[in-house]
Protein backbone atom coordinates (compact mmCIF):
# COMPACT_ATOMS: atom_id res chain seq x y z
CA UNK A 1 0.00 0.00 0.00
CA UNK A 2 1.39 3.38 -1.28
CA UNK A 3 2.00 5.56 1.95
CA UNK A 4 0.91 9.44 0.77
CA UNK A 5 0.83 11.35 4.14
CA UNK A 6 3.46 11.55 7.27
CA UNK A 7 0.93 10.81 9.44
CA UNK A 8 0.63 6.95 8.18
CA UNK A 9 4.79 7.28 8.03
CA UNK A 10 4.60 8.75 11.58
CA UNK A 11 2.78 6.28 13.03
CA UNK A 12 4.01 3.44 11.38
CA UNK A 13 7.87 4.78 13.16
CA UNK A 14 6.05 5.22 16.21
CA UNK A 15 5.02 1.16 15.99
CA UNK A 16 8.06 0.54 15.53
CA UNK A 17 10.10 2.25 18.08
CA UNK A 18 7.69 0.54 20.53
CA UNK A 19 8.28 -2.44 19.38
CA UNK A 20 11.85 -1.78 19.91
CA UNK A 21 11.56 -0.84 23.77
CA UNK A 22 12.61 -4.43 24.15
CA UNK A 23 14.64 -5.86 21.07
CA UNK A 24 18.11 -5.80 22.92
CA UNK A 25 17.24 -8.65 24.67
CA UNK A 26 16.10 -10.61 21.56
CA UNK A 27 18.21 -12.40 18.61
CA UNK A 28 19.03 -10.18 15.84
CA UNK A 29 16.46 -9.73 12.73
CA UNK A 30 19.76 -9.51 10.57
CA UNK A 31 18.08 -7.43 8.27
CA UNK A 32 15.44 -4.74 7.95
CA UNK A 33 11.63 -5.47 6.96
CA UNK A 34 11.35 -7.12 3.24
CA UNK A 35 10.27 -5.79 0.82
CA UNK A 36 7.70 -7.15 -1.48
CA UNK A 37 8.69 -9.32 -4.11
CA UNK A 38 10.14 -9.25 -7.63
CA UNK A 39 6.43 -9.30 -9.36
CA UNK A 40 5.34 -6.34 -7.11
CA UNK A 41 7.96 -4.42 -7.37
CA UNK A 42 7.61 -4.87 -10.75
CA UNK A 43 4.24 -3.50 -10.46
CA UNK A 44 5.76 -0.19 -8.70
CA UNK A 45 8.00 0.35 -10.84
CA UNK A 46 5.69 0.96 -13.45
CA UNK A 47 3.64 2.97 -11.29
CA UNK A 48 6.56 5.54 -10.47
CA UNK A 49 6.48 9.15 -11.67
CA UNK A 50 9.50 9.29 -14.23
CA UNK A 51 10.97 12.75 -14.94
CA UNK A 52 14.12 13.98 -14.53
CA UNK A 53 15.84 14.41 -11.80
CA UNK A 54 15.75 18.08 -9.91
CA UNK A 55 18.56 20.04 -8.54
CA UNK A 56 20.00 20.37 -5.39
CA UNK A 57 19.77 23.50 -4.48
CA UNK A 58 18.84 24.37 -0.97
CA UNK A 59 20.23 20.79 -0.05
CA UNK A 60 21.52 19.80 3.65
CA UNK A 61 21.71 16.65 5.60
CA UNK A 62 20.72 18.55 8.26
CA UNK A 63 17.09 18.84 6.34
CA UNK A 64 16.19 14.97 7.10
CA UNK A 65 17.07 14.97 11.28
CA UNK A 66 18.19 11.31 11.35
CA UNK A 67 19.88 9.11 13.91
CA UNK A 68 17.20 10.15 16.70
CA UNK A 69 16.28 8.77 19.37
CA UNK A 70 14.23 5.45 18.50
CA UNK A 71 14.04 3.95 22.84
CA UNK A 72 15.70 4.93 25.89
CA UNK A 73 19.20 5.95 24.86
CA UNK A 74 19.36 4.11 21.63
CA UNK A 75 19.35 6.37 18.17
CA UNK A 76 18.48 4.65 14.95
CA UNK A 77 22.15 4.23 14.48
CA UNK A 78 22.57 1.51 17.20
CA UNK A 79 18.87 -0.11 16.89
CA UNK A 80 19.88 -1.05 13.53
CA UNK A 81 23.77 -2.29 14.69
CA UNK A 82 21.47 -4.07 16.65
CA UNK A 83 19.09 -5.54 14.55
CA UNK A 84 21.29 -6.33 11.91
CA UNK A 85 24.20 -7.88 13.91
CA UNK A 86 24.84 -11.17 15.58
CA UNK A 87 25.64 -11.38 19.56
CA UNK A 88 25.46 -7.43 19.68
CA UNK A 89 26.52 -6.22 23.00
CA UNK A 90 25.95 -2.95 24.40
CA UNK A 91 27.51 -0.27 26.66
CA UNK A 92 25.18 1.87 29.28
CA UNK A 93 25.17 4.59 26.45
CA UNK A 94 23.46 1.88 23.72
CA UNK A 95 26.92 2.10 21.76
CA UNK A 96 27.31 -1.57 20.11
CA UNK A 97 31.22 -2.77 21.74
CA UNK A 98 31.07 -6.15 19.88
CA UNK A 99 29.40 -8.31 17.46
CA UNK A 100 29.33 -9.23 13.96
CA UNK A 101 28.21 -7.79 10.89
CA UNK A 102 28.11 -9.29 7.54
CA UNK A 103 27.51 -6.58 4.99
CA UNK A 104 24.93 -7.42 2.56
CA UNK A 105 26.14 -5.59 -0.07
CA UNK A 106 30.21 -7.34 -0.66
CA UNK A 107 29.44 -10.33 1.65
CA UNK A 108 32.24 -8.28 3.78
CA UNK A 109 32.06 -9.32 7.49
CA UNK A 110 33.16 -7.06 10.79
CA UNK A 111 33.60 -7.46 13.91
CA UNK A 112 33.83 -3.45 14.85
CA UNK A 113 31.00 -1.48 14.68
CA UNK A 114 33.01 1.36 13.47
CA UNK A 115 33.76 -0.38 10.17
CA UNK A 116 29.90 -0.36 9.48
CA UNK A 117 27.97 2.73 7.97
CA UNK A 118 23.82 2.83 7.99
CA UNK A 119 22.97 3.03 4.65
CA UNK A 120 20.12 4.98 3.71
CA UNK A 121 18.74 2.81 0.76
CA UNK A 122 17.72 5.75 -1.21
CA UNK A 123 20.50 8.57 -0.18
CA UNK A 124 19.00 11.34 1.10
CA UNK A 125 20.40 13.72 -1.50
CA UNK A 126 18.63 11.29 -4.42
CA UNK A 127 15.70 11.82 -2.36
CA UNK A 128 15.77 15.93 -2.56
CA UNK A 129 15.93 15.17 -5.94
CA UNK A 130 13.21 12.95 -6.13
CA UNK A 131 10.93 15.22 -4.56
CA UNK A 132 11.95 15.26 -0.85
CA UNK A 133 12.90 18.99 -1.33
CA UNK A 134 9.38 19.95 -0.91
CA UNK A 135 8.07 17.89 2.24
CA UNK A 136 8.29 18.66 5.72
CA UNK A 137 11.03 18.69 8.08
CA UNK A 138 9.16 16.02 10.15
CA UNK A 139 8.53 13.90 6.74
CA UNK A 140 12.21 14.00 6.08
CA UNK A 141 13.28 12.94 9.31
CA UNK A 142 10.82 9.98 9.13
CA UNK A 143 12.51 9.26 6.14
CA UNK A 144 15.41 9.67 7.54
CA UNK A 145 14.80 7.04 10.57
CA UNK A 146 12.45 4.48 8.81
CA UNK A 147 13.03 1.27 10.63
CA UNK A 148 9.31 -0.31 9.33
CA UNK A 149 10.66 -0.74 5.50
CA UNK A 150 13.69 -1.54 3.33
CA UNK A 151 15.30 1.91 3.81
CA UNK A 152 18.27 1.29 6.66
CA UNK A 153 21.29 -1.05 5.91
CA UNK A 154 24.56 -1.78 7.85
CA UNK A 155 26.94 -2.29 5.16
CA UNK A 156 30.89 -1.96 4.94
CA UNK A 157 31.71 1.39 5.43
CA UNK A 158 34.14 2.42 2.32
CA UNK A 159 31.05 0.60 0.27
CA UNK A 160 28.21 2.94 1.08
CA UNK A 161 31.37 6.33 0.84
CA UNK A 162 31.49 5.07 -3.24
CA UNK A 163 27.78 4.33 -3.18
CA UNK A 164 27.15 8.16 -2.26
CA UNK A 165 24.10 9.90 -3.09
CA UNK A 166 24.10 7.46 -6.76
CA UNK A 167 20.89 5.80 -7.97
CA UNK A 168 20.89 2.55 -9.29
CA UNK A 169 21.47 4.11 -12.81
CA UNK A 170 25.25 4.92 -11.57
CA UNK A 171 26.04 2.38 -8.75
CA UNK A 172 25.07 -1.43 -7.84
CA UNK A 173 25.99 -3.55 -4.95
CA UNK A 174 29.54 -5.47 -5.63
CA UNK A 175 27.81 -8.48 -5.01
CA UNK A 176 25.98 -9.32 -7.64
CA UNK A 177 23.24 -11.56 -5.58
CA UNK A 178 21.92 -9.14 -3.90
CA UNK A 179 21.01 -7.01 -6.64
CA UNK A 180 17.56 -8.37 -6.95
CA UNK A 181 16.94 -7.23 -3.14
CA UNK A 182 18.59 -3.93 -3.78
CA UNK A 183 16.29 -2.97 -6.77
CA UNK A 184 13.20 -4.43 -4.30
CA UNK A 185 14.42 -2.13 -1.71
CA UNK A 186 14.98 0.93 -3.85
CA UNK A 187 11.42 0.73 -5.64
CA UNK A 188 9.67 -0.22 -2.23
CA UNK A 189 11.24 2.94 -0.28
CA UNK A 190 10.52 5.13 -3.63
CA UNK A 191 7.00 3.99 -3.80
CA UNK A 192 6.12 4.50 -0.27
CA UNK A 193 7.00 7.89 -0.42
CA UNK A 194 5.60 8.85 -3.70
CA UNK A 195 9.22 10.09 -5.10
CA UNK A 196 10.42 10.26 -8.88
CA UNK A 197 12.78 8.36 -10.93
CA UNK A 198 14.84 9.19 -13.98
CA UNK A 199 14.03 7.04 -17.47
CA UNK A 200 18.48 5.84 -16.54
CA UNK A 201 17.25 4.77 -13.76
CA UNK A 202 14.05 2.92 -14.44
CA UNK A 203 15.73 0.71 -16.83
CA UNK A 204 18.35 -0.03 -14.30
CA UNK A 205 15.70 -1.08 -11.56
CA UNK A 206 14.39 -3.14 -14.57
CA UNK A 207 17.68 -4.78 -15.26
CA UNK A 208 18.33 -5.66 -11.92
CA UNK A 209 14.52 -7.37 -11.16
CA UNK A 210 15.38 -9.62 -14.62
CA UNK A 211 18.09 -11.37 -12.19
CA UNK A 212 15.69 -12.11 -9.33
Amino acid sequence: MKITGITAVTISALTAAASLAAPFASAALAAPPPPPGASEASQHLAGLTVEAEGSLTGYSREKFPHWITQSGTCNTREVVLKRDGTDVKTDASCAAVSGTWKSPYDGATWTKASDIDIDHMVPLAEAWRSGASAWTTSRRQAFANDLTSSQLWAVTDNVNQAKGDKDPAKWSPPLSSFRCMYARSWIDVKYRYGLTIDSAEKTALSGMLGTC
